[in-house]
């Protein structure tokens, strides 16, 4: 019944994203990339990107071959998405959520590195937000160091970083209207652990700067 259940689900998020989301991300939003496009083309590896808006996970997952839908896995609070149980459903079956708990309670009986680990043992790529949650649109905040302790447990694992502009006007934090405006991209190439923990997190972080003067924005944004 398990397995049923599982491949039932599994069918949904393929419809889902194949129905649903890809025309929306192509017809409706659009993609501007400003760069050649960079993503992991197999499991054990972690896509990092900015955060303004829910549709940022949905673009990013769209972009993946569906031969990898499965393995793909975006890093979200539980707490946001387990208090509704249709919510908690659909970010679990649909959107496939590794659902991380952010406070101290007991429901935090593993450490989140730990939870992303096993993920990325099992082959998954993670969709991982350094910032840790949405900011206010098209500004980006400090990363949180979160992404190193993760980097440093699997250095032999790829980080594709990702800078999304635009999605924060689509549909920005605390706003459910959905409007069209352009989404631009830029990839940078992938690189894993180095020797340290701030040498990994200030190369990320120059990274991110320069992907964002990668855009070259209009004079009216």
């Amino acid at each position: 019944m398990k397995y049923i259940t599982g491949k039932f689900n599994s069918m949904l998020r393929l419809c889902f994203f194949v129905i649903i989301v890809r025309p929306l991300v192509k017809i409706v939003i659009g993609l501007r990339y400003h760069s050649p496009i960079r993503l992991p083309e197999k499991g054990r590896a972690i896509i990092v990107a900015n955060h303004n808006s829910h549709l940022d996970t949905m673009v990013l997952v769209s972009m993946m071959p569906l031969r990898l839908l499965s393995k793909v896995q975006p890093v979200a609070a539980a707490d946001y998405f387990t208090t509704n149980p249709i919510m908690k459903w659909f970010a679990l079956n649909i959107i496939g959520i590794l659902p991380i708990h952010r406070d101290k309670s007991a429901a935090r009986a593993t450490d989140p590195i730990d939870l992303c680990q096993e993920a990325l043992e099992q082959g998954k790529i993670l969709i991982f937000f350094p910032e840790g949650s949405r900011g206010e649109p098209e500004e980006m905040s400090e990363l949180k160091y979160g992404i190193s302790k993760l980097a440093q447990a699997c250095p032999d694992v790829s980080v594709y970083p990702v800078y999304l502009h635009g999605l924060g006007k689509v549909m920005p934090k605390g706003d459910p209207v959905l409007v069209p405006f352009f989404c631009d991209i830029s990839f940078a190439q992938p690189f894993s652990y180095s020797q340290h923990k701030a040498e990994f997190f200030n190369q990320l972080k120059s990274t991110f700067s320069e992907l964002q003067h990668a855009i070259q924005y209009p004079e009216w944004d």
